[in-house]
């Protein structure tokens, strides 16, 4: 057994801004060269775990330290974070917020310049690491201009000079494309291997984790340890929902058809499912189940017209030729790679940009007669990004920000910022400062603020980046109430194929500025070639029906329909 790198004894620190332990007696030992998966709901305390390793804690977050954290046998409290960062390598989860230089080899270098390397040997290091996470052919773009996953790439890159045992990675898949966040699993399990690093991972994403073997999962729920287990054990607990963690797809269809879980020697990998255990129980369960959502009753009421649409930034087409007709009530997914336009369109659709061939119109009207403050007032847009849409200090006054600039009565104003508070779980911190905010909570506190001036569209960019499950759930259920009993009609920009699957019924799927696919949400993410085209990841439903002899399209079909009733009562 190999000697313990990180070593928590007995360890609990309160922010000094908090009167609460955030963590309480953690007892926890990572040994060298383990990959390890720090998972649990917001506020567990997974960032402050791995704040404590890299040393942000307590020399950038102050405290109340007791107990001891060790990391490769330097006490923390002891050792500043220049120290620790010769150890810990750190990639967070805004890589926006980590770049330095003003280009890629620039910020790969950034370390090494610290260091006062001399360029003859700066240079030869830089482009191995940018080889190692394949990004050699861009050490002169700018970083800001890169794809997620480039930017995951770059960050990553930056970390590897100084030969740190250990590299940390807080919620590396959040911002990723299906297909991008494989890629990047499997950049993290091959260095991993090759280079003999002890990995820690903070990541909500746990069946995309699993996509690569981990050595253990750390769960964690209010500031404690719950389970120090392996991937087979957790997923058997039967504790991942109650803790408000999303479980995989395949598990989700395993325990619907009751397959005793028990049996399974090896859980978490799915390719290695023992056949003869799942397959009766799943055709007897799936194939004998007549879906009830092969037809989506939507209005005939048209809302949303775009014809023939091209836009370009520069010389560059972002989009060509895109029509399509939106109907009041309808819930539907946007999906793509990173970088197909999906977020241009948005744009379009909220009058921000203009179109440079074709038109849209809104209920028979051209949008192009709207400013963009009227059009907003119809059709809400919530950016990915929340820290591009917050302006004022505190909670409450952003929300109500949009309804004051509309000319909105103070009774008006508070009524509507109470209801909404409320349903996006923040009335109890609407005085709190938003700078305190996590970056989950500051996605929230967006979406309430666009809701306020209630659109008859809402259009939700990644609306679960940074979301934990609990949260995610209770946003999400909050917008299909307002589908359902306001007929808001609600456009998600998602990465998230759970979210495509649970929340809509249609999918319109864009790859290098086309349209490629307008089709239910079960076919879909049961064809292959759409799938590839667009960088999805074929979600673990396909494989699980493959194995059980059941036509994947068919399978889906009943799987959304049987969750979507088990869903419903629970309401």
């Amino acid at each position: 057994m190999s000697e313990p790198i990180i070593v928590f004894d007995d360890f609990s620190f309160r922010y000094k801004s908090q009167t609460t332990e955030t963590l309480k007696h953690i007892n926890l030992t990572i040994r060298r060269g383990e990959k390890v998966l720090l998972l649990g709901p917001s506020g567990s305390g997974k960032s402050t775990i791995g704040s404590c390793i890299n040393g942000l804690i307590p020399w950038s977050y102050e405290g109340e330290i007791t107990g001891t954290c060790t990391v490769a046998g330097i006490d923390t409290k002891q050792a500043n974070i220049f120290a620790l960062s010769k150890h810990v390598g750190t990639v967070q989860q805004d890589t926006d917020a980590q770049f330095i230089g003003l280009s890629v080899g620039e910020d790969i270098a950034f370390s090494l310049e610290n260091e006062a390397l001399p360029r003859e040997e700066m240079l030869p290091k830089v482009a191995e690491a940018a080889r190692i996470v394949g990004m050699e052919d861009f050490l002169g773009e700018v970083p800001y201009d890169l794809s997620g996953g480039q930017k995951q790439k770059v960050a990553l890159a930056g970390v590897l000079h100084n030969d740190e045992e250990i590299l940390l990675f807080d919620e590396p898949l959040a911002a990723l494309d299906p297909a991008m966040g494989m890629t990047t699993v499997d950049l993290i399990d091959r260095i991993h291997r090759e280079q003999d690093k002890t990995v820690l991972i903070i990541e909500h994403r746990l069946e995309d984790v699993l996509y690569r073997h981990v050595d253990r999962i750390i769960l964690l729920s209010e500031g404690e340890i719950t389970l120090d287990t392996t991937p087979d054990e957790l997923l058997r607990s039967g504790v991942l929902k109650e803790m408000g963690i999303r479980e995989p797809l395949y598990l989700s269809a395993l325990k619907n058809a009751g397959v005793d879980l028990g049996r399974i020697g090896n859980l978490s990998d799915l390719s290695s499912l023992e056949t003869g255990i799942i397959r009766e129980p799943l055709r007897k369960h799936f194939s004998e189940r007549e879906p009830s959502l092969t037809d989506v009753k939507v209005s005939d009421e048209t809302l949303l017209e775009v014809r023939d649409v091209s836009f370009r930034y520069g010389e560059k087409d972002v989009l060509r030729d895109i029509s399509f007709t939106i109907h009041k009530g309808e819930r539907i997914s946007i999906i793509g790679r990173n970088g197909a336009g999906k977020s241009t369109l948005a744009k379009l659709l909220c009058g921000i940009v203009r179109p440079r061939t074709g038109s849209i119109t809104f209920r028979g009207q051209d949008c192009a007669e709207y400013s963009i403050r009227d059009l907003g007032k119809r059709i809400g847009y919530v950016m990915q990004n929340p820290n591009q849409m917050l302006v004022k200090d505190m909670i409450r006054d952003e929300v109500r920000l949009a309804m004051q600039l509309n000319g909105s009565s103070e009774e008006e104003m508070e009524q509507q910022s109470t209801t909404v508070l409320k349903m996006c779980d923040l009335y109890a911190m609407r005085n709190w400062p938003v700078g305190v905010l996590s970056y989950g909570q500051r996605k929230r506190v967006t979406i309430a603020s666009i809701l306020s001036l209630r659109p008859e569209i809402l259009i939700v960019d990644e609306p679960t980046a940074g979301q934990d499950y609990r949260h995610y759930t209770e946003i999400m259920r909050f917008l299909e109430q307002l589908n359902r009993e306001y007929d808001i009609t609600i456009l998600f920009i998602t990465h998230d194929m759970h979210l495509a699957i649970e929340y809509t019924d249609r999918a319109l799927v864009f790859t290098d500025g086309e349209l490629i696919a307008d089709d239910p949400v079960f076919r879909v993410l049961s064809d292959p070639e759409i799938i590839r085209r667009a960088n999805l990841k074929q979600t673990s439903l396909v494989p699980l029906a493959d194995q059980a002899g059941i036509d994947p399209e068919r399978f889906i079909h009943a799987f959304i329909d049987e969750e979507r009733r088990l869903r419903a009562g629970e309401q």
